[in-house]
C-alpha cells in the first residue's frame, strides 16, 4: 500500500463532509441520506464528523468542484471546527483535489478514496489485501503529482527540482511494476478458484449479493446455524467470500456464499480488483439479492446493486429478492410492502435473521430451486455403461443406487440438470 494514501483509522480525524449534487440529478433530493451514508463511512474509517456542507451545482467547478462562495465557507468552517480532513461525496479529479488542499490548507479526500481506505483496514486474507492494494495503486497513479506537492516549497532550488521530478517518474515506474505483479498474482488466484468451482460443479450454488450492511452475513449465519460467522453493524464488515453447506430439507444441501457488499459510487478500481472474488457470483446457480427492508432508501440501493451485477455480466443467472430485517417493520408496513412487491418484484421473500423461524421462506425457496433445476429421476443402465455411470456421478447427484439381480442393470435415483437429463433421455436410460 502506498504510504501517501491516508489511513484514517490510524488516529481519529475531525472531518467535514461535503455534498454537492448536480441540480438535474435525483441525488439532490437524497442529499441528506447520501451524507448520512458518508458519515457512516467516515465512522467506519475512524473519523468523527464535526460538520457538513451542501451545495446544488449546475456543473462542477473544474478547478475546485464547489463554487468560490462555498469554498470560502469551507475555509471558515475548517478553522472554527478545527477540521483535519474534508471528505467530498463525489469523486474529485487529481487537479481538483490538489487545488482544494492548497486553498483550504487541509487534506481533502473523496468518497472513492475513503472507501478504498476502509477496504485497506478491513482486508484480512492475502487475496483481499492484494485486491485492495491494486485498487489503491491504480487510484493513486494519476494523483502522484498531488502527493508530491511537498516538493513545491523548494521550487527553483538548485539541485532539488530535477531529483524531485526524477523521483516522481521513479514512483510511477515502480507503481506500474507493482500493479503488474499484483495482476499476475490475482490471475493465479482466479485459476485456483476455477479449479475449486469445478470440484463443486455437482452441488447447487447460491450467492448472497446486496448493498453493504443489508444483512448478508446475518442471513448466512442464521441459515447455517454457525454463530462464529462474523457479523457487525458497520459498512463493509465482510470483504472475503465465505461459503457454507446449508441443509434445505429432504437431504438436500446448497452451497451458500456470502460476498462483498456493494455501495453507491463504488470505485470502479475496486470492482475490477475484486473481479476474481466476484466471479463466484457469476458461477452461481441462483443469486439471492438481500435488501434491507427497513432502510428508507432501499429502492435506490437495489438499483445500485443491479448496476454492479450488470457490470459483472450476470444477466442470465436467476435472481430472487430477499427482503431482510422485516422484524424492524410494523405489521401494516410489512403487509403493504408484500402487496407492492407482488407486482414490482414477483417471487420476493421476506425474512428475518433474528426472528425464530425467520429464514424458513428462504430455506423453502432454495429447496424448490434445487428441485426445479435438478429434478430427481429414476435411471436404469446396463452395468457395462461405465462411462455414462461415471458422468452421472460426476455431473449429477446420486441419491441412491442398487443393482438388479436378474438383469444386472444399475438402478439409481439421481438429481441431474437439464443438459445431462437431455443426454440421458437420448440414451434411453430414464425410467
Amino acid at each position: 500500500m502506498s504510504k501517501e494514501l491516508i489511513t484514517l483509522a490510524a488516529h481519529q480525524e475531525r472531518a467535514i463532509l461535503v455534498g454537492a449534487p448536480l441540480k438535474r440529478s435525483n441525488a439532490r433530493h437524497l442529499v441528506g441520506e447520501h451524507l448520512a451514508e458518508l458519515q457512516r463511512l467516515a465512522d467506519t474509517a475512524g473519523a468523527v464528523v464535526v460538520g457538513t456542507l451542501t451545495q446544488n451545482l449546475d456543473r462542477p467547478n473544474p478547478s475546485t468542484y464547489v463554487g468560490k462562495g462555498k469554498l470560502d465557507e469551507l475555509k471558515i468552517m475548517a478553522t472554527e471546527l478545527e477540521a483535519t480532513v474534508m471528505i467530498f461525496d463525489d469523486e474529485l479529479t487529481p487537479a481538483q483535489g490538489k487545488n482544494l488542499e492548497l486553498e483550504l490548507g487541509t487534506r481533502v479526500i473523496d468518497r472513492a478514496e475513503l472507501i478504498l481506505d476502509i477496504f485497506a483496514v478491513r482486508a484480512r486474507s492475502a487475496e483481499s489485501k492484494m485486491q485492495v492494494e491494486l485498487a489503491q495503486l491504480e487510484y493513486s497513479l494519476p494523483r502522484l503529482t498531488r502527493m508530491w506537492t511537498h516538493l513545491e516549497k523548494f521550487r527553483g532550488g538548485i539541485g532539488v527540482r530535477g531529483p524531485g521530478e526524477t523521483q516522481l517518474e521513479t514512483d510511477r515506474r515502480l507503481i506500474g511494476l507493482r500493479i503488474k505483479v499484483l495482476k499476475d498474482r490475482l490471475l493465479d488466484v482466479q485459476r485456483s478458484r476455477e479449479v475449486q468451482r469445478q470440484s463443486r460443479k455437482n452441488v447447487f450454488r447460491a450467492s448472497l449479493v446486496g448493498y453493504t450492511n443489508a444483512g448478508k452475513s446475518s442471513v448466512l449465519r442464521a441459515m447455517s446455524g454457525e454463530s462464529d460467522i462474523f457479523v457487525e453493524d458497520r459498512l463493509f464488515a465482510t470483504l472475503d467470500p465465505l461459503t457454507r453447506d446449508i441443509n434445505v430439507g429432504e437431504n438436500q444441501k446448497v452451497l451458500l456464499t456470502d460476498t462483498v457488499g456493494f455501495i453507491r459510487k463504488l470505485p470502479h478500481h475496486l470492482v475490477a480488483s475484486f473481479r476474481a472474488t466476484l466471479e463466484e457470483v457469476g458461477e452461481a446457480d441462483l443469486l439471492l439479492h438481500v435488501i434491507d427492508a427497513s432502510h428508507p432508501t432501499w429502492e435506490e440501493q437495489r438499483m445500485v446493486v443491479d448496476e454492479v451485477l450488470a457490470e459483472l455480466k450476470v444477466h442470465e443467472t436467476p435472481v430472487v429478492h430477499v427482503f431482510n430485517k422485516v422484524d424492524a417493520l410494523s405489521a401494516e408496513d410489512l403487509e403493504a410492502l408484500k402487496e407492492r412487491m407482488e407486482n414490482l418484484l414477483p417471487g420476493s421473500l421476506f425474512v428475518s435473521a433474528l426472528a425464530k423461524n425467520g429464514m424458513e421462506p428462504l430455506r423453502e425457496a432454495l429447496l424448490g430451486s434445487v428441485r426445479n433445476q435438478r429434478p430427481l429421476v429414476r435411471l436404469r443402465l446396463p452395468a457395462a455403461s461405465g462411462k455414462l455411470i461415471a458422468e452421472i456421478h460426476r455431473d449429477g447427484e446420486v441419491v441412491n443406487s442398487t443393482n438388479d439381480e436378474e438383469s444386472g442393470d444399475v438402478i439409481m435415483n439421481a438429481r441431474v440438470d437439464s443438459a445431462l437429463l437431455g443426454r440421458l433421455e437420448k440414451e434411453g436410460v430414464v425410467v
